[in-house]
């Protein structure tokens, strides 16, 4: 039975800018979970690179990217729990948490960071600590190549554990 095509909301020449951001971001949202779905929690903590990255550590560190850019930032919101500085706890898939619960926080971050971005226009901007200035179009842009380039990295892991490569695998 073939598979069903998975939509790519990137080449339906959405009518406006935002919706284009937001389409391809989207897009590679969709992506990391279609890559990250029908490994096994060993799998997915399974480092196969020299620096110790793991599936399951992207995915969690995706989900705080989320939160930082969206929840904290976009909404000037500071967390006085968030770890300052060493972020090297984003990418630890510890032995407590399962691929499952790192996916549906994933998802529910991603359903946040939208809901979010929907209350301002793409030119709001705040204060960002080492950029200055970033406005919401920043933001979406910036998330683009982050979850773009983090997926690339699930794809040569996810390769190298089953074989599966492609956006659907």
């Amino acid at each position: 039975m073939p598979e069903t095509p998975h939509p790519d909301r990137r080449h339906q020449q959405p009518a406006d800018e935002r919706a284009i951001l937001e389409a391809f971001l989207d897009d590679y949202r969709d992506v990391v979970l279609r890559k990250v779905s029908g490994l096994s929690d060993a799998d997915a903590r399974r480092p196969l690179v020299p620096s110790g990255t793991s599936v399951g550590g992207l995915l969690k560190h995706l989900r705080w990217v989320e939160y930082g850019w969206f929840e904290q930032l976009l909404r000037e919101r500071s967390d006085n729990n968030r770890r300052a500085h060493e972020r090297s706890w984003e990418f630890a898939f510890l032995p407590e948490e399962s691929l499952k619960t790192l996916l549906d926080d994933y998802q529910a971050q991603c359903d946040e960071s939208r809901r979010i971005a929907a209350r301002y226009p793409l030119d709001h901007a705040v204060p960002h600590h080492r950029f200055g200035p970033v406005s919401l179009r920043w933001i979406y842009v910036h998330m683009i190549e982050e979850t773009a380039r983090h997926t690339g990295q699930i794809d040569i892991l996810r390769e190298q554990l089953d074989g599966a490569t492609g956006f659907d695998g």
